[in-house]
């Protein structure tokens, strides 16, 4: 007997304009990324299409850089399932960055299954931003009354 592939395909990953978890509408792609800057309200994470796996249980996972909780301890992966509703499916899943930002900058995995075949995983890291810095004029060295020629 074979093993049958669930047709999976990852449609967009990066950052994300605001999702309504209560909302059947998806949200939109702003930025196609891995590197999602520690700022308040960033969304980000990946909308995958799952195909002919109507009424199967789909499981996910955030692994998170070590995320403490209110007494200092770390919090676990952030771990759910869902049952796939029709044979055309289209699941986001994906986090926002919250305060304190420092405590999220690292490296976040975010993995996807359907009956313990991984369909979709992606690793984003949160940084910092950081200044952009401003070029500097770079003086003419026809204008320099140093140089000699």
């Amino acid at each position: 007997m074979s093993l049958k592939r669930i047709p999976a395909e990852i449609r967009s990953y990066g950052i994300y304009n605001g999702w309504d978890r209560e909302s059947k509408e998806l949200p939109e792609i702003v930025k196609h990324t891995h590197d999602v800057p520690a700022e308040p309200g960033v969304e980000f994470g990946y909308i995958v299409r799952i195909r002919k796996a109507r009424g199967k249980w789909l499981r996910f996972c955030i692994a998170h850089p070590g995320i403490p909780d209110e007494d200092g301890q770390v919090m676990p992966p952030f771990e759910g399932r869902e049952r796939i509703k029709s044979n055309d499916y289209q699941f986001f899943l994906g986090d926002c960055i919250w305060e304190p930002t420092h405590n999220k900058v690292g490296r976040w995995q975010l993995s996807t299954w359907i009956e313990d075949e991984l369909v979709a995983d992606q690793k984003f890291m949160v940084q910092v931003p950081q200044p952009e810095a401003k070029e500097s004029p770079r003086p003419s060295p026809y204008k320099d009354p140093q140089r000699q020629f």
